[in-house]
């Protein structure tokens, strides 16, 4: 882990360049351009507020005394797992898009799943810039908790570097891990309890909302975003541990499956 945040520090510029080229050239050749990567996760937000707010008209409130509407909630844990789903998605073939970097002897490989992760934290950043106006404009309210908000960003991206780095190696050998992450990222936010509060699960199937990792991700966000209090105390260790952990594991393994990439690329 020592090794690798040396090698982040000192190819910062480059990793950053890298993630910069990556958003631009995703929106390349549209007449809107770069400013996709502002508008879509603006407009996907947009659509989840009309839905569930207008359509809907779902009020989580009524039922259980809770501070904010059923969007702010929704949203809260929805936000995190958008970023953690398209960081997810790049490191399966960050190293396989990217063979003829991977060949050169002298290019930092790690910096590849770094770079796309970091451009997936782009949409997070707007999305909660998004929600903060809703809160602030539209309900009058912004909980001091939001405070607590780059921690979670910052922690968040820990974690997916760790991920991303592991996918990356392992989607080297493996090449139908992509197709095995995309089937999970669509199934994976309905087992968390972004869509509906723990309580409205079966207690026989409740447990599996604690064996799920991702779950304490969503319970952090949604005290920071939506509660305003620390309503999950203990997900605020776990959530932080589980990142360092991910951060270790993958960067471990990805140090011993590089050495025969160039050969399997």
């Amino acid at each position: 882990m020592r090794e690798l945040a040396a090698l982040v520090i000192h190819h910062r510029r480059l990793a950053w360049e890298l993630a910069r080229r990556e958003v631009a050239d995703r929106y390349a050749g549209q007449a809107m351009g770069v400013v996709w990567a502002l508008g879509h996760p603006l407009l996907l937000m947009g659509v989840y507020l009309f839905v569930f707010a207008f359509v809907f008209k779902v009020k989580l409130e009524r039922l259980d005394g809770l501070p904010l509407n059923y969007p702010v909630y929704l949203l809260s844990g929805l936000i995190p797992w958008l970023a953690t789903q398209e960081a997810l998605t790049r490191g399966t073939t960050a190293l396989v898009s990217q063979a003829n970097l991977v060949k050169q002897v002298v290019f930092p490989i790690e910096i590849l799943p770094v770079k796309g992760v970091l451009a997936a934290l782009l949409p997070l950043g707007v999305s909660l810039a998004g929600l903060l106006v809703y809160c602030g404009l539209g309900l009058g309210a912004v909980p001091w908790t939001w405070l607590a908000v780059p921690l979670l960003a910052a922690s968040l991206g820990v974690g997916l570097v760790g991920v991303a780095m592991a996918l990356a190696a392992v989607g080297a050998y493996l090449r139908d891990l992509k197709d095995l992450v995309q089937a999970f990222t669509v199934v994976g936010v309905y087992l968390m309890p972004a869509f509906y509060l723990p309580d409205m699960v079966p207690e026989l199937f409740r447990p599996l909302l604690y064996l799920n990792p991702f779950s304490y991700m969503v319970w952090c966000f949604q005290d920071a975003l939506y509660f305003g209090r620390i309503e999950h105390p203990y997900a605020w260790v776990v959530f932080p541990t589980l990142c360092l952990a991910a951060l270790a594991a993958g960067s471990t393994l990805f140090s011993r499956l590089k050495v025969h990439l160039g050969n399997v690329l």
